[in-house]
């Protein structure tokens, strides 16, 4: 092999990990789990690895406009994956202290009405089966209705989670992503693959 074919496969090898260091930035995230707030689900110092790709969207109106196939008059984003379902589990930036990460489960998308009596949760007038759940508390929360570009949020351990009830709606831009898998402790993983 001569010196101009080693350059050129050594740049070639240094690109191809370039392309696929700055995708996994982009694409994937690791979290750290802390506290109880979603006991039984996650327990906390478990590590999760986060999609961001999976509620990417657009919404500037110039990229909507470059887009021949799109609606001018579009108010809502454009989803190439999907915005946040009710049961999912989203890692956020804390509305009240962005510098902080939080993790809980989407209970309500907007437009929904949420209410809870004796800490049973009813949307939009209905009881919300949860199968996540291992004990409720017994509290109670007017209806709250959820804004436009905004979740309701609540952690699977009632009892010892800080979330909407308390601060309110996650706003749509704070969602940094959905949770992927468990990868630590690796017993989490081998189960995974088994």
């Amino acid at each position: 092999m001569d010196m101009r074919e080693f350059v050129r496969e050594l740049f070639e090898t240094v690109l191809l990990a370039l392309i696929i260091y700055l995708v996994l930035q982009f694409s994937v995230q690791p979290y750290r789990v802390e506290g109880h707030s979603m006991v039984p689900t996650f327990q906390e110092g478990e590590y999760l690895l986060v999609n961001k790709m999976v509620y990417w969207h657009v919404t500037e109106p110039a990229v909507t406009k470059a887009l021949p196939f799109l609606d001018e008059q579009r108010d809502s984003p454009v989803w190439p994956g999907h915005p946040p379902h009710r049961g999912e589990v989203i890692i956020f930036r804390f509305p009240l202290d962005p510098s902080r990460n939080f993790v809980k489960r989407v209970i309500g998308e907007p437009g929904d009405v949420i209410e809870i009596r004796r800490g049973i949760v009813y949307l939009n007038g209905q009881e919300l089966d949860e199968p996540y759940l291992q004990d409720r508390d017994e509290g109670f929360m007017r209806p709250v209705t959820v804004q436009t570009n905004s979740y309701f949020v609540l952690g699977d351990n009632r009892r010892a989670s800080d979330d909407s009830r308390n601060w309110g709606l996650v706003p749509r831009d704070n969602i940094v992503g959905r949770s992927w898998l468990s990868y630590w402790p690796a017993h989490n993983l081998w189960e995974l693959l088994h």
